[in-house]
């Protein structure tokens, strides 16, 4: 097999052909006019030139890809997190409406506890059971308010009577007929109460006049 001509050959007959292949055939490496070409033109390797663009292309990519699914794990967690918020309001919803409903439907027995102490009915057996009931409730939360010359509050308390008085410079609840009840913000019962209101002064007639 014949070697192809190489340059500065100068056949009588023929064509040129000059091989600018940048691996010699022969020996499998870089000739050196290539190498010295390439690095003339470029200043550096050639290939580490490329193997840091492709490193740089793939950082990029891996970078890209760590961005979108951190943000993805960020979003799943933000609607976890507010699911479990969700879950533990509507929980402690029902078992605060399970709680009144259960409380609502002992104010009677309160109310007849009220009574018989008022009436000097309750001693012996009978005191050990209501204070213990009374204890319980309270321990559940049941808070009882209303009481005689507090403020009238009409979100909390009932006004089934109404009077005018000089004794007293606000409206005031003069008299508790049923004392209320509440859970916490929740009001279960309403105090009802008589409720007095300062006395405005009547002006004299000579007053008038001259107004």
């Amino acid at each position: 097999m014949t070697d192809a001509p190489r340059e500065g050959d100068r056949p009588e007959d023929g064509p040129v052909i000059r091989d600018k292949r940048r691996i010699d055939p022969a020996t499998g490496e870089v000739r050196p006019e290539a190498a010295a070409a390439a690095s003339g033109s470029t200043g550096a390797d050639p290939d580490t030139s490329l193997e840091d663009e492709l490193a740089q292309v793939v950082s990029d990519d891996l970078q890209r890809l760590l961005d979108e699914r951190t943000g993805d794990l960020q979003r799943v967690q933000a609607e976890f997190t507010n699911y479990r918020r969700r879950v533990e309001r509507d929980r402690q919803a029902v078992a605060e409406q399970a709680l009144a409903s259960v409380l609502i439907g002992l104010l009677p027995v309160l109310d007849d506890i009220d009574r018989a102490r008022s009436h000097g009915e309750v001693d012996g057996g009978f005191k050990l059971v209501a204070d213990g009931l009374e204890t319980t409730l309270s321990k559940l939360g049941l808070q009882r308010f209303g009481d005689t010359g507090e403020p009238f509050d009409p979100t909390i308390h009932e006004a089934l009577t109404h009077a005018l008085s000089s004794d007293v410079s606000e409206p005031t609840c003069a008299e508790v007929y049923q004392p209320g009840y509440r859970v916490g913000d929740r009001i279960l019962r309403p105090a009802r109460v008589a409720v007095q209101e300062p006395a405005d002064s009547a002006p004299d007639d000579e007053g008038g006049a001259e107004s």
